[in-house]
């Protein structure tokens, strides 16, 4: 497993080369051994690889189609953060560094911790605000409270904001209401805005909490190949099909080590893990069952692998199975 110094030589080893020549030695057998890989994992429901845009292997082995929304999980937590670099971009929100307090105005609890003051956007985007994560055992009583902003925010500090990463919906949820307060529109009619229409995929309305502000970082529905054309606009520099969706600058920023998941060793940016696959800096998001978007930037590689929602994939080792998947048989078929 890298090392925080071996992950940042990566990232600035990841540049966005052209691609290589698309059928590399070997590539067929590659591509053939990984759909064989893929179908003896029955946790796995789809699987799409392609290379510079173009799909060269589309599998739906289990579960719904490829072109069906299905739920993506906390794969959504990377949707939510280019939201947010839209709406620097666009003006409706101040840069990352800004304090999130003003940003909430009436929605900060009554007699809330002074340290509030001191979180800022980049801690939200970064999972660093300090306070009491509300994933995992935690995320039951979030759900059920009566209002999940408030109770996100009455959580305890238990790391000093900046400090190292708490992975929490709350953080992403946090997002979400800020952008709906900031635009006057709620985060599903930004998401179709800003993402639907200019990659052209269906984005249908998911859960809210009780204030009404649809879940940001957890639930949203995507189809796989939606999923795809969201994973290929980063990939070209925030551009898909010749429309610039999000500013390049932005990708950069996202992609740019800020923490390391004390789960699993990886780096974390804006929304996306960092790491290292067969030897290339990888950048991936990853949702609850094994929801998964990988892009290898200098290969010009995207991947993704839809789950099992319902099957965790982190503790039972099913999420390393994915990444093996993607280290030993698909990187290899186009290095």
């Amino acid at each position: 497993m890298p090392t925080r110094r071996a992950i940042l030589g990566l990232v600035a080893a990841a540049t966005l080369a052209a691609p290589l020549p698309l059928r590399a030695a070997g590539g067929a057998g590659h591509l053939a051994a990984a759909r064989e890989r893929a179908r003896s994992l029955a946790q796995l429901h789809g699987l799409i690889v392609a290379r510079g845009g173009e799909t060269l292997l589309a599998e739906a082995l289990r579960g719904p189609r490829l072109d069906q929304p299905v739920n993506i999980k906390s794969v959504s937590k990377s949707l939510i953060a280019a939201l947010v670099g839209r709406a620097i971009a666009e003006g409706i929100l101040p840069g990352p560094d800004a304090p999130i307090v003003p940003l909430l105005g009436t929605r900060l609890p009554p007699d809330s911790d002074p340290r509030l003051r001191q979180v800022t956007l980049d801690h939200l985007l970064s999972m660093r605000a300090g306070l009491e994560r509300v994933s995992g055992p935690n995320y039951g009583a979030w759900v059920q409270s009566r209002d999940w902003v408030r109770h996100i925010l009455s959580r305890p500090f238990v790391e000093p904001p900046g400090g190292p990463m708490l992975y929490s919906t709350g953080s992403t949820h946090l997002l979400s209401a800020i952008l709906t307060d900031a635009s006057g529109r709620s985060t599903l009619e930004l998401a179709r805005a800003w993402l639907g229409a200019p990659l052209d995929i269906a984005i249908p309305a998911w859960e809210r909490d009780p204030q009404g502000i649809y879940l940001g970082g957890n639930n949203m529905l995507l189809s796989p190949e939606g999923l795809l054309r969201f994973g290929d606009m980063f990939r070209g520099h925030g551009i898909y099909a010749g429309k610039q969706v999000l500013p390049a600058a932005w990708v950069e920023t996202s992609w740019r080590l800020r923490t390391t998941s004390r789960f699993t060793g990886h780096g974390y940016g804006y929304g996306w893990f960092i790491y290292e696959l067969a030897g290339q800096p990888v950048y991936y998001a990853w949702g609850y069952g094994g929801q998964m978007l990988y892009i290898v930037p200098k290969l010009g590689l995207t991947v993704v692998v839809t789950s099992d929602p319902a099957s965790p994939s982190g503790r039972s080792g099913y999420v390393r199975q994915l990444h093996d998947l993607v280290a030993r048989e698909i990187i290899p078929a186009l290095a």
